[in-house]
């Protein structure tokens, strides 16, 4: 399936450059947003609806994923990531101008149809231009990008609020995607498409709404009831009738060399579970930091920002190991410090220090970083070259999809923990939280609601254990060669 030959590509550095400067818009994007949300939420209001800004952006940005990848394949990577691109100025554009926040969310959704194509699109594009033996070494260079945007984001967001209007935290994404756009169209080019196949338009509409039903489902899982019910049998019954759509689809929407490749499956598992995993340390970490050890939101974030320094260092490392053993060891590896990592959350208590905890989170970023790029790099090397973008995209959407899974399951077990530890108190986190109710609880009060804050949020972290195990099951199924073999 993978390619023998692979002819140099001219100006492969430009176009490298480019796809990381849109890589670094759409991952920038998350972040900067974050730091200017309360500013943004004291200007038009809408408190209630906080959380759908950040949730709109990732539902319809994981539903036309797939979609992308699959139009890639068949009208070439160029023109649609133009199309995706150009979609996602225009949410960035509109938000700035939203004058309510029912709109920012509506505004919100056209950025997330954007953004589907840009990591997908941009990870193909570049494994168009480099042979097999030379991606994983690349790989750590896109990697890199998401090191950069952790830091540099919340910093510009926060500056941007208190220097200029809350709007430019949207427009700033506009020069970098068109110079993105200007390189690609200057320096990448592409043999004219010859492939006559057709987008699967059922295959899609069953997608988007399988997707859709369980990603709102997932979002409404903290507040269960007849509504989340209904979503989640809607996502059960489309996602069947899609399956069985697929089987007799004489261009299905995934190739079904993705199920029947033993590497390409095991790279789409393995990112699931290392989506979800990555949520055991992103969502809950910060919980911790805040809520049981009394730190501040700064330190919160400066924990967290390790994983994202150790993510692109393990990624480039990545590159290096898997040319000079195999794909297997590799992430077998990668799995085991992705395991320990999240073991070491186990061992955090009341008084460890902010310095235990980004410890911990760089061990975890190093485990997420030699993982995910060696099950990408792998599905990309075993792809032809056209089935690699729906391949790639595919990985993506794994790993979202994870995410949101990681969110919703860890989330309930902390609000079921939470509910019979403290039955009495409502939104205990919330209070410990707050510093005028956490002066009012007293020594006493408080050492006892931190002290089961702090073993509700252990069983969150040993089940990130557990789905970090997972991944080290599943880095089996890889082949035990190196890049180029």
């Amino acid at each position: 399936m993978s390619e023998s030959t692979h002819e140099p590509v001219a100006g492969r550095p430009l176009i490298l450059i480019a796809c990381m400067l849109a890589m670094f818009m759409a991952a920038i994007e998350v972040t900067i947003v974050a730091t200017a949300m309360p500013t943004i939420v004291a200007e038009l209001g809408g408190f209630a609806q906080f959380s759908w800004v950040f949730s709109i952006y990732l539902l319809t940005q994981a539903v036309s994923v797939p979609i992308y990848g699959r139009l890639a394949d068949i009208w070439g990577r160029k023109r649609v990531f133009f199309i995706g691109t150009s979609l996602f100025l225009l949410g960035s554009v509109l938000c700035g101008f939203a004058p309510g926040m029912q709109w920012l969310i509506l505004f919100r959704a056209v950025q997330g149809l954007g953004a589907g194509a840009i990591m997908p699109l941009t990870a193909t594009i570049v494994a168009d231009v480099y042979r097999p033996e030379e991606r994983a070494s690349i790989q750590g260079w896109l990697s890199s990008v998401w090191g950069v945007s952790a830091i540099v984001g919340p910093l510009s967001g926060a500056w941007i609020v208190q220097h200029l209007n809350w709007a430019a935290i949207f427009w700033v994404n506009v020069p970098i995607g068109i110079v993105s756009m200007l390189m690609l169209a200057r320096w990448f080019s592409e043999p004219g498409h010859h492939q006559q196949q057709r987008l699967n338009l059922a295959g899609s509409g069953l997608m988007m709404l399988s997707v859709t039903a369980l990603l709102a489902a997932l979002l409404q899982a903290q507040e269960p009831g007849w509504w989340s019910l209904c979503l989640f049998v809607l996502a059960v019954l489309s996602g069947w009738a899609l399956v069985r759509h697929e089987k007799h689809a004489p261009e299905p929407l995934f190739p079904h060399a993705i199920w029947q490749s033993r590497t390409l499956l095991a790279g789409n598992m393995g990112n699931l579970a290392i989506g979800a995993a990555m949520m055991g340390i992103s969502a809950f970490l910060p919980t911790w930091i805040q809520g049981v050890n009394g730190g501040t939101p700064l330190q919160a974030g400066s924990a967290l920002a390790m994983m994202s320094i150790g993510w692109p260092l393990a990624s480039t490392f990545s590159g290096r190991l898997m040319h000079r053993t195999s794909y297997r060891f590799t992430a077998q590896t990668g799995s085991l410090l992705l395991i320990i990592g999240t073991g070491l959350l186990l061992l955090l208590n009341s008084h460890s220090s902010i310095l235990q905890s980004g410890l911990t989170a760089f061990v975890i970023g190093s485990g997420m970083g030699m993982t995910s790029t060696t099950f990408l790099i792998s599905v990309q090397n075993s792809a032809h070259h056209s089935i690699r973008g729906i391949c790639t995209a595919s990985i993506m959407f794994s790993r979202l999809l994870g995410s949101a899974l990681g969110t919703a399951v860890m989330g309930a077990v902390l609000n079921y923990n939470l509910l019979i530890r403290l039955p009495d108190r409502q939104d205990p986190v919330q209070q410990v939280m707050s510093h005028a109710e956490r002066a009012a609880m007293g020594a006493q009060g408080l050492a006892e609601v931190t002290g089961q804050i702090a073993a509700s949020l252990h069983w969150v972290f040993a089940v990130s254990v557990i789905i970090a195990t997972a991944s080290l099951i599943v880095s089996r199924a890889l082949p035990i060669k190196r890049p180029g073999d």
